[in-house]
């Protein structure tokens, strides 16, 4: 199992939006980064998958994977996830996390975006089984792809960032209650980025 420098970038930068706060620590992993890139490539069950929208089955821009502790059952785009057994890249960066940021997570959501043409459309992730007030922990590698957020009732009110190889981003409670995101396509993107979101599913 990998190992970290648990010291190293012990304070983020707070963002502090209407409604909700981040915390961004844009060199987490430092060194680390490139392995844990080829480590979650090769390890990680990637699936493709379909969903129905509007009577239309589509294909998700993006490969997917649940991972989690035995229960944590996910539903989202009406599809029930049964997780699969952590494996020890996941497990590594769950405890670096989980020390830097003072939560605990069950499960996590693996997405590998091949190139800047896979996406993620606007959304919350405030599913019911995720509890009234989340915090997910959302950590990249790979390619630097664009984060917007934009308030849910106040749609004027957004914010924009680049998610770096090797970044955590803290969402903190009342982030998915109040404000959407969506990691957009970008053309101009030719390498691969896997983005994973820890979270803590009730059950």
């Amino acid at each position: 199992m990998l190992q970290f420098d648990l010291m190293a970038n012990a304070l983020g930068e707070t963002i502090q939006l209407q409604d909700a706060e981040l915390i961004y620590w844009p060199q987490l992993f430092g060194e680390d980064e490139s392995k844990l890139f080829l480590q979650l490539m090769k390890t990680t069950d990637w699936q493709s998958e379909t969903i129905r929208i509007m009577g239309v089955d589509r294909v998700v821009p993006r490969l997917t994977a649940w991972y989690g502790d035995n229960g944590a059952d996910y539903y989202y785009s009406g599809i029930k996830h049964s997780p699969l057994a952590w494996t020890n890249p996941l497990l590594a960066i769950k405890e670096k996390i989980e020390k830097k940021s003072g939560e605990s997570f069950n499960s996590a959501l693996c997405n590998l975006y091949r190139n800047g043409q896979d996406s993620v459309a606007w959304h919350a992730d405030d599913e019911h089984e995720l509890g009234d007030r989340p915090v997910i922990a959302s950590i990249s590698f790979g390619a630097t792809r664009i984060f917007q957020l934009k308030h849910k009732y106040q749609p004027k009110l957004r914010h924009k960032m680049s998610l770096t190889s090797g970044s955590l981003l803290l969402m903190k409670a009342g982030m998915q209650s109040h404000w959407l995101h969506q990691v957009p396509k970008e053309p101009k993107v030719t390498e691969p980025r896997i983005n994973i979101t820890f979270r803590n599913i009730i059950y």
